[in-house]
């Protein structure tokens, strides 16, 4: 039977930033409610390794940090619901949020945690290599790659800027872009062009990613030529996509700001949104960083924000 719930503090998403923010509106004494949402755990849970987060000198898997983050946040008082928000009404508050069970949930404060997906290619090889060799963040990843190859798909600013940095790292990195010319900026098309490391092959797509199955890792990928309809193989040992983001934000359109990507826009050094008593952290609000470590602290921000509109509108 369904239930209609009265909070204080309700946090949508599980990742870093929801978990972060759920801990601290638990020491607050919020009692929140954390709904977990269609991917518990966040993107993390498709990470293989994190060795950047500090206070783990070990190397730890994705999955495995974000059950100790959950587990830190109920024990401290976070109801944790394992459920899918379908509708929200941010009109009045309390705010209104129906999940896909049938409960609904009022909530004096909200805390929008739902992250972003990164943009896939679709294909079923990329997905059985995800978290073994097929990555969507340099920057998270880079540092495995030491004295290999691998390759950056994408042609924007994002993929020029995820190819420079994993020169730090790789012997040599191979961008691959589907058409003749690269999307990005000048300035990134020069730094692309004078670096010894890296090499750029127009016109081509991934067809397939190809791989080894004991242990599972990435050998290389087949390209097809979209000019000439033919096939080549390109040896690598990891393969990087950067063809963008999507926030999370569907549910929250014509409700709250929103840039022209798609991301929740906050007030100048602040969670807040355009909605008073709503909040936004982590990689539905960040399009620069995208770390685990940033959408933490600025779920700490929203936790901390939340417990300051409610002692002032009290």
């Amino acid at each position: 039977m369904s239930e209609i719930i009265h909070s204080k503090c309700v946090i949508l998403g599980s990742g870093p930033a929801g978990c972060t923010a759920a801990i601290y509106a638990a020491r607050a004494m919020l009692e929140p409610v954390l709904i977990a949402g269609l991917q518990p755990g966040g993107q993390l849970t498709i990470t293989a390794e994190i060795e950047n987060f500090p206070g783990f000198p070990e190397e730890m898997q994705g999955p495995e940090l974000m059950n100790r983050m959950q587990a830190q946040a109920e024990k401290l008082g976070t109801k944790l619901v394992q459920d899918i928000v379908t509708d929200v009404d941010l009109s009045a508050q309390p705010f209104k949020l129906t999940c896909d069970s049938g409960d609904a949930y009022m909530a004096e404060t909200l805390i929008i945690a739902t992250g972003a997906q990164a943009r896939w290619l679709g294909l079923p090889s990329e997905s059985k290599f995800q978290g073994f060799g097929v990555s969507a963040c340099a920057t998270c990843d880079g540092f495995f790659y030491r004295g290999k190859q691998v390759a950056v798909v994408g042609g924007g600013n994002s993929a020029a800027e995820e190819a420079l940095y994993l020169t730090n790292f790789a012997d040599k990195v191979t961008l691959i872009h589907r058409r003749d010319r690269l999307r990005c900026d000048k300035t990134n098309q020069a730094r692309l062009a004078a670096h010894p490391q890296i090499e750029i092959v127009y016109d081509s797509a991934v067809a397939e990613v190809l791989g080894s199955e004991n242990p599972l890792s990435v050998t290389g990928v087949k390209l097809k030529n979209i000019k000439t309809k033919t096939f080549s193989e390109l040896k690598l040992d990891g393969l990087f996509v950067a063809i963008g983001h999507s926030p999370s934000t569907k549910l929250f359109e014509g409700q709250i700001a929103i840039d022209k990507q798609g991301y929740v826009k906050t007030k100048p050094n602040s969670t807040r949104t355009s909605v008073e008593g709503v909040f936004a952290a982590g990689d539905v609000k960040d399009k620069v960083f995208k770390q685990a470590i940033t959408a933490a602290g600025m779920g700490c921000m929203a936790a901390l924000e939340a417990e300051r509109f409610l002692a002032t509108h009290r």
